[in-house]
Formats: structure tokens, sequence, C-alpha cells
């Protein structure tokens, strides 16, 4: 298994130094979509292999459904890989330009950050996503999928493979580790820095909190969504009805996902009902502090201090009143994970002071949480969320996967 891991380091520090222009990036990728498309009956057929596996061992319903790929989810996936075909070469972009009175003229350019590791589970959309980000940034990518989609990651991970070997391009910009050893991941994360330059976790709390612990490589992404909706005194109550029911269930398994609603307890009488009884008409568990117990009518439960600090990725929602604006701010500042909170608000200097202060990567204003995603941003997709205070911040896609050089030239100054 070292050795093996090493060979595919080896090769990927390899594949970084193959020279790679724009035109040559979006002929592999239109070709990668070619090959899903004339091989989506042996993908499906693969993926099929991955879901009777997971059946036989039980594993949970919403962990199977993001397993599988019919028709409609491969037609998604050439979808996503022809938006970042779309997206304009992140690398060799000049993003500053300067001359000094010392005669040095300065810029500052785009450049890929290295060979990048990335470690997920369940969806295999995530294979042809990630690589496709990858490479379109110049970046070799070294994958490691959860043996649950073993097979599917395998076939879309090949598919891009015989792409870049078709346009006479180093294969192993794109490489997949077959060994299912779950001592894999720990050496990747311990033993590989000469190879590596970033680690990416995609995948539940446990995945993360691994990488994160065991990590000596820097680490893009984040642990928990703790994220907030806070329902101002100013807020349209109409908006915010809308908005909150979508925040928390349009899809409650997503990092996106409102977990806690705070409430301005001034507007507790008048809309504390209207806002929490949709929610639970449609199945929602609703958690709630002592004053909304006090003001809404139907079920609910109590809620403790450790309420606040959880993700349910579920129908089940924290609520809790707050005095004002800076109460809010604190609490999000407090029990929040830096990911994304909104203001409801129709005051835009509320709004403007809760968009500056909370810590949050991604801070809203009358928008659905929901819309953390680097596709909704227009990135052409994504390879995680991230909530480093250290950029990138919120969700990595194509611009976020570069870093930079400066390039300085003279006329053959020297200092004095």
């Amino acid at each position: 298994m070292k050795n093996e891991l090493i060979k595919i380091g080896n090769k990927s520090k390899k594949a970084f130094s193959f020279g790679l222009n724009s035109k040559k990036k979006n002929k592999v990728l239109k070709d990668y979509c070619n090959l899903i498309k004339k091989n989506k009956k042996i993908i499906i057929y693969q993926n099929k292999k991955d879901v009777n596996q997971a059946q036989k061992e039980k594993l949970k319903k919403n962990l199977i459904n993001r397993l599988i790929l019919d028709e409609k989810k491969i037609f998604n996936i050439i979808n996503s890989i022809k938006a970042i075909i779309k997206i304009k070469d992140p690398t060799n972009v000049t993003l500053e330009k300067w001359k000094r009175p010392n005669g040095l003229s300065i810029s500052k350019i785009t450049i890929p950050i290295g060979v990048i590791g990335i470690i997920y589970e369940s969806r295999p959309n995530v294979t042809s996503d990630i690589a496709s980000l990858c490479f379109k940034s110049g970046n070799p990518v070294i994958l490691k999928g959860g043996k649950e989609a073993f097979h599917s990651n395998k076939i879309l991970s090949k598919l891009f493979r015989n792409s870049l070997k078709k346009n006479k391009i180093d294969e192993n910009f794109v490489q997949f580790i077959s060994s299912k050893n779950r001592k894999v991941v720990n050496f990747l994360l311990t033993k590989m820095n000469k190879y590596i330059d970033v680690i990416i976790p995609r995948g539940g709390k446990s995945l993360v909190k691994k990488v994160q612990t065991l990590s000596n490589l820097p680490t893009i992404g984040h642990l928990e969504g703790i994220c907030h909706t806070f329902v101002d005194k100013d807020a349209n109550i109409k908006i915010a009805q809308k908005i909150v029911f979508n925040a928390k269930l349009r899809n409650t398994a997503i990092c996106g996902a409102t977990e806690t609603i705070l409430i301005h307890e001034k507007i507790l009488k008048k809309s504390c009902n209207l806002i929490l009884k949709n929610l639970e008409d449609h199945g929602c568990k609703i958690i709630g502090d002592q004053k909304i117990r006090k003001f809404y009518k139907g079920k609910i439960f109590k809620a403790n201090n450790k309420d606040w600090s959880k993700e349910y990725l579920s129908p089940t929602v924290s609520v809790k009143s707050v005095k004002d604006l800076e109460e809010a701010i604190n609490h999000i500042n407090k029990f929040g994970t830096m990911h994304t909170d909104s203001i409801i608000t129709n005051n835009k200097i509320t709004a403007k002071k809760f968009l500056i202060k909370v810590n949050s990567s991604i801070a809203m204003h009358n928008t659905s949480t929901q819309f953390a995603d680097g596709g909704e941003f227009g990135f052409g997709g994504e390879v995680g969320i991230s909530t480093n205070k250290l950029p990138p911040r919120g969700p990595v896609g194509l611009n976020q996967l570069v870093s930079y050089k400066y390039q300085v030239i003279s006329n053959g100054k020297t200092r004095k």
C-alpha cells in the first residue's frame, strides 16, 4: 500500500509539470462529456453493483438515494462539466500590475495550487465534478472515494483518464485510489506531504473531523454547517415565511440548510405562529426557548443550551428569541460554524451591520441559506465549502483553486 501511494504521488508531481493551455483543457472536458454520454449504460451497470451492495449492507435510504446514478443524474453530470467548460480559465490571469519608483515592474499572476487530494463519500458525481474543476484549474488530483461508490467512481475516473490519453496529455492528472484499505486515508493525511499540496474532505462530520485532526497538510473544508436565519423586527413577514420554509425544508440534508431560527422578540406575538406553523404542518419538529414556547400555539419541544450547537440535517429546527440585532449576531458568532447565516429585514442599515459583523464565510440578506452552493454562485460547481478564516472561504470553485506568484521585471536594477 505504502509503495503504491508513493507511486501515485510521484505520478501526480510529474503530471503537474505538463504544460496546458485553455484550449487543450476544454477539449479534454468536451471529450469527457462525450465519453460519459457514450458509456451511459456501462456507468449505470457499474453503479448498480454499488447500489446492490449498499442494499445488502442495509445503508440508510437517504445514502442509497445519493448513491444512485440514473439517466437524469448522468445528464446533470454532463451539464455540470459543460458549465465548467464555459468558465474562463482561472490560471495565468494578471490580478494586479504596478510600477515602483525603484524601477521595478511587478505583476501578481494566478497559478495552480499543485497536487490536490480529495477524500469523499457517497456521491459518485463528486468524482466527475472535482476531476473537472481541478483539471481546468491546472491541478492534478488524487481521488479517494468511499467504498460504497467504488465501481461508480472507478468508471467515471477511468473515462476522464481516457479523455486525457486521447488528447495526448498525461493521464495521471487524474488518479483514483482503488485500494479499500482503511489505512490509506491515514497514510495520505500523515505521510504524503512531499506529494500532495492540499487535502479537501467531502463527506460527513466524522470524515471531516478525522481529516482536520490527523492531517499534517493544509486542508480546505468545513466540519459542520450550523446555519442561522434571523427574522428581524423590520422583516416583511410574507418574505420571512417563504425564506424560512425554504431555508429549512427544501433539502434538510445539505450543509446550507438552516438549523436555527432567531426571531426578534418584538414580533413574536404577531409573527411567531405565522413563521413556525408552516414548518410544523410540513413535518418539521420545533424546538424552542421559553419565550418561543410561550407564543407558539403548535407542538413544540423545550430547547436546552446544547440545541444551539446541533446540526440536525433532518426536519428539526431550533428556534430562539433575541432582544435585538446585537444578540442575534453574538449568538451566531458563538454557536455558528462560519458557514452561512442570513437576516430577513427591510431595514438596510440593520442588514448592513449584520452582513459586516457575522463571522460567516457566507452572509446573506433576505435570501435562503440553501443558496450556499458553488453552482448557484456561478462557479460551475464546487469542490466543497470552506469555513477557514484564511482564503479560500465559502464555495470553492475554479477561481478558488488557484494561488498566485509575483513576477518582477526591471532593466538590470540592483539594490543599493
